[in-house]
């Protein structure tokens, strides 16, 4: 059942939401171009679709997007998890702006047994287009050959290509060291290979305890019937059937688990997901989905689980490090496409704990490693070169920070970057003197002189970079135009870069050479580039910042106490573990650190507390 909205000039979504049912289904926001801007899916379409245009307040993305909204087509379901199946198969063929999207990759590793007459065990990647039975995604090629290499013990299924096995007239190494049953030369029967088959199924589906007890019969039957070689066979791999059983629980629960986690860094993200299966641990996988500006990791973790797992069948735990919204609907959806009952769970304790610890650590490296990759690096700028009207790539980029607290000890940064990424010995602090406290524009101007006095006196050694960015305003950028100009600077493409609203990473406005303001949004990768520059150039200007605070504070209260010296100073620190801890120290315990005795104690808690007059030195 489908249902259109009229196309109107402005659309009345708190009308169109009133005639909706009560019912699950999917939803379609299309804009005047009938293209469709965003898929949803609804335990309730009336309420949910209503929800947009209801008096609450919204993100700036969510807002943006309902700006384009001409109509509104949705899709009544049977249910929600219907609801659910079609919202991804949508997504997947539409590729809607305003989704969160899984990247498809098809190089994932499978376990492939095919579908000929002597079924073939082998290593899968690619479109899964021969017939057979897929086991899988494995998060790496290595696990995969792990499996393999046990498997082939354990079933002694033929791993070689359909034309080699045709045309063998002799048995091959791998029957010699007992890896293959040698079908190619009929040392096996078709029902015999069948059977082995079986089991090896029964073993990837993780279905250990079945077999382990079906191979234990047939052990007994074949012991019973005199047949002493084979049932020798069937308790070896009972032996190592039962081995690899030992591991397969963890905390006393079943080891079909999968661990994600999520990470984000401006515009970008990582999800990372650890497997177990059959108690193995396979390894871990980085996917980058694209946000197309969603800034809740909630929202981009609960949209990789349900295109993932719409995909690839669901273990029957996965373990989440946080909560997705309609974790209940998602879990119900999962559990009837994997045959299985599938657990969300956000809270976990011990063993599973500490694997998503790491789970967690390792999707912050992972994204860090993808911001900063050659590959993703030389297309932002590229990016930035399209978007500044540049004729050629920018080789060289400077960001200015200015960095105080209520004007104290006012530090700025200049970071510099090439098409690589960060240049670190090239990174200067300027410590602002002789101006007003919190005096931002004077400060900016100081460290910008000072930046380009060696190119307005023509130093051999001078260097000017292709593009300036200056993290503020217009204030700030009139200051930067004002020096470039007074050290006859030329050829610097001059950015502001401007925090949006509610300082919100993503939603920054640019003030471009040419005097446009532009907002590029957060899937710019231009604007994820100028956000990586900008954030470096405060983190090393807070850092000074905080350096020379702490130096003039330390400084100022202890050194100007009569009777402490540099070692008294560094022993007064080091014994409480900073200023706060001495500051919160009795008088008797002042003075049980070496070197100070009861008269200097009270002198230090007394200046410390404002209760004394320091000696000028």
């Amino acid at each position: 059942m489908g249902k259109r909205a009229s196309d109107a000039a402005t659309f009345d979504g708190h009308a169109f939401a009133a005639g909706l049912p009560l019912a699950p289904g999917v939803y379609r926001m299309i804009d005047a171009a009938d293209t469709v801007l965003y898929v949803g899916k609804a335990r309730a379409l009336r309420n949910r679709v209503g929800s947009y245009f209801n008096a609450a307040p919204k993100p700036t993305r969510i807002m943006a997007m309902l700006a384009q909204v001409a109509r509104i087509e949705v899709t009544v379901t049977r249910s929600e998890a219907d609801a659910l199946v079609l919202e991804n198969e949508l997504i997947k063929s539409l590729q809607p702006r305003y989704n969160v999207m899984l990247r498809d990759d098809k190089s994932y590793p499978y376990v492939l047994i095919t579908a000929d007459e002597f079924p073939r065990l082998t290593l899968h990647r690619g479109p899964r287009t021969i017939p057979g039975r897929y086991f899988g995604p494995y998060p790496n090629v290595t696990s995969v050959r792990e499996t393999l290499n046990l498997m082939h013990k354990l079933f002694r299924l033929r791993n070689c290509e359909n034309s080699v096995f045709k045309n063998r007239s002799r048995p091959c190494l791998q029957y010699q060291i007992g890896r293959c049953s040698a079908p190619c030369v009929n040392l096996i029967d078709p029902a015999a290979y069948a059977e082995s088959v079986r089991r090896a199924e029964l073993f990837l589906e993780g279905r250990s305890d079945e077999l382990g007890a079906e191979l234990t019969a047939s052990m007994q039957a074949a012991s019973d019937a005199l047949e002493f070689e084979k049932a020798a066979q069937l308790r070896d791999m009972i032996a190592s059937i039962r081995k690899l059983q030992s591991r397969q629980t963890m905390d006393g629960r079943s080891a079909d688990l999968d661990v994600l986690a999520v990470a984000q860094q401006g515009g970008s993200a990582c999800v990372l997901l650890l497997a177990f299966r059959a108690g193995r641990n396979l390894g871990t996988h980085a996917f980058f989905p694209r946000t197309n500006g969603e800034d809740s990791a909630g929202e981009v973790l609960g949209a990789f689980v349900s295109q993932y797992y719409n995909e690839h069948t669901a273990p029957g735990e996965i373990v989440l490090d946080r909560d997705i919204p309609e974790r209940e609907l998602i879990e119900r959806a999962l559990g009837e496409r994997a045959g299985h009952r599938v657990a969300l769970r956000t809270s976990v304790r011990g063993e599973r704990a500490a694997k998503l610890d790491m789970v967690r650590r390792n999707a912050a490296l992972a994204l860090a490693a993808e911001v900063t990759s050659s590959g993703a690096q030389q297309a932002r700028v590229e990016a930035l070169r399209d978007l500044l009207g540049l004729t050629e790539l920018p080789n060289l980029i400077e960001c200015f920070d200015i960095s105080h607290t209520l004007g104290e000890a006012t530090v700025a940064s200049c970071v510099v970057f090439d098409a690589q990424g960060p240049v670190r010995k090239q990174y200067r602090r300027y410590n602002i003197t002789g101006i007003q406290p919190g005096d931002d524009y004077a400060a900016m101007h100081q460290a910008l002189q000072r930046r380009f006095r060696p190119v307005a006196e023509a130093a051999p050694d001078a260097v000017v970079p292709d593009v300036l960015l200056i993290d503020g305003g217009a204030g700030q950028v009139a200051q930067a135009r004002a020096v470039l100009l007074e050290a006859s600077v030329d050829g610097v493409a001059l950015v502001g870069v401007a925090k949006g609203p509610e300082r919100k990473p993503g939603a920054e406005t640019l003030l471009l050479p040419d005097g446009r303001e532009v907002e590029p949004g957060p899937a710019s990768p231009a604007l994820q580039l100028v956000q990586q520059v900008r954030d470096e150039a405060h983190r090393f200007a807070i850092t000074g910042h905080r350096q020379r605070r702490l130096k003039a504070r330390v400084t100022s209260r202890l050194e100007d106490i009569p009777g402490i010296g540099p070692r008294r100073r560094a022993a007064l620190l080091r014994h409480f573990g900073g200023l706060p801890g001495l500051k919160a120290a009795a008088v008797d315990e002042i003075a049980r650190v070496e070197g100070v005795n009861s008269a200097l104690a009270q002198r230090i808690w007394e200046h410390l507390h404002g209760m004394g007059e320091a000696t000028p030195r």
